[in-house]
Order: C-alpha cells, then sequence, then structure tokens
C-alpha cells in the first residue's frame, strides 16, 4: 500500500507541474499573438451576440420567404422541360415480373440455407 500511496503522490506532483507548464505555454502563446496583432486574445474580448427569440422568429420567416420567392423561380424551368409528373411510373406487368424474379432469389437463397443447414 506504500507503494501506491508515493506512486499517487509522485503523479500528482507531475500532474501539478504539468498544469503550471501549460499554463506557462498559454501565456507565451498569448504575448506572442498580442505582439503580432493577430490571434484568440482578440477574438475573446469581443462579447457573444445574443439574439431574441423575436429576431429569430422574424429571420427564421425571412428566411423561408426567401427560399418559397427561389422555388418559384426555378419551379417553370423544371415544369415545362419535362412531360411526366412525380417521375416515372411503372406499368403493373412490369411490377409483376420484377416481384416474380425478387420471389425467385429469395427461394434460391433459402433452398441454399435448407442445404448448408
Amino acid at each position: 500500500m506504500a507503494n501506491l500511496e508515493n506512486a499517487l503522490q509522485q503523479l500528482r506532483a507531475e500532474q501539478r507541474e504539468a498544469q503550471l507548464n501549460v499554463e506557462k505555454l498559454g501565456q507565451a502563446i498569448s504575448v506572442i499573438e498580442s505582439l503580432r496583432g493577430s490571434g484568440s486574445s482578440q477574438r475573446t474580448s469581443q462579447p457573444k451576440r445574443t439574439v431574441s427569440a423575436a429576431s429569430r422568429q422574424k429571420m427564421a420567416l425571412a428566411q423561408k420567404a426567401r427560399w418559397a420567392n427561389a422555388r418559384k423561380e426555378s419551379q417553370p424551368a423544371a415544369v415545362a422541360g419535362s412531360v411526366h409528373k412525380g417521375g416515372h411510373t411503372m406499368s403493373a406487368s412490369s411490377r409483376r415480373k420484377i416481384a416474380a424474379a425478387q420471389r425467385a432469389r429469395w427461394a434460391k437463397i433459402r433452398a441454399g440455407n435448407k442445404k448448408a443447414a
């Protein structure tokens, strides 16, 4: 137990030293950035902008209006070029053929699983 206590004390001492080194490095970095005229020291001095709920709602409504306007302007060009509305539709016979082929694929897989088991 004494070895564990000694190891714990040593680790805590090393942690304190590392924290001091980190603080010293941070101070050195901030000094160099302030000399250079750029860095995080200038960014942190600006307060964070807060927006009220009413202003956020106004911004959201304005953005929705912009998107609606953009959709309205782009819609005639898209409709004029295409004949089909809502994409390609498949005939009932084609759907039956595809369904039958898929059932055959699954039957083949099930048969293979039965042989393996």
